[in-house]
């Protein structure tokens, strides 16, 4: 790990490769795992406002799933605010295209100018999950067997980690950091080189 800002990065971000293949994992990170992704308090307050605007993009399951349990539910594991599932399976916020890909309802009324809120960061910015270190944020890739296909299109078309999530890192830490990032991995790059 390296410190950038008073953030925690793991070296995979610069080791890494990653490119998300939808045509071959169908969006599995939005149907499989234990719990649905998580929310910071200001996206739980931000999913009751926009809650309207989104819920005619879900699905029936969905919605009553969120009627039933809430926008957004405290996980009993990690003790986090989480989506909730439909039926322990997919995010409540999860829809379909007709050839089964997982996509976010969210982010589709976003795509239609319906709200201001894209998704939630965590999702936008996956495989990296990002903790708590002694106050710190740390950055982290997570390896998850569903993403098998996003690292083989990483490797063959050689993108690191960090550069396939520019844009919500900008979003989440600003561009500076990311910049940050890029001149550190010049000298990671220079190191291995000499």
């Amino acid at each position: 790990m390296i410190e950038i800002d008073n953030t925690l990065v793991s070296l995979d971000l610069f080791e890494k490769k990653f490119v998300c293949d939808l045509t071959a994992c169908k969006g599995a990170c939005c149907v499989e795992g234990d719990s649905g992704a998580p929310l910071n308090e200001d996206e739980a307050g931000i999913l009751d406002d926009i809650y309207d605007s989104v819920k005619e993009y879900l699905t029936e399951e969905g919605r009553a799933t969120i009627e039933k349990s809430g926008k957004y539910i405290l996980d009993d594991f990690d003790s986090e605010l989480v989506t909730p599932l439909n039926s322990g399976k997919e995010c409540s916020y999860t829809i379909f295209d007709a050839d089964g890909t997982a996509k976010c309802g969210i982010e589709k009324a976003w795509l239609e100018g319906k709200t201001y809120f894209r998704k939630p960061i965590s999702c936008q910015l996956y495989p990296i999950r990002v903790s708590q270190v002694g106050g710190l944020d740390a950055l982290n890739y997570h390896q998850w067997h569903v993403c098998k296909p996003a690292c083989e299109c990483g490797a063959k078309l050689d993108v690191k980690v960090y550069r396939f999530l520019k844009e919500p890192i900008i979003r989440k830490y600003g561009e500076a950091f990311f910049n940050e990032l890029e001149v550190v991995d010049n000298e990671l790059t220079k190191n291995i080189k000499s």
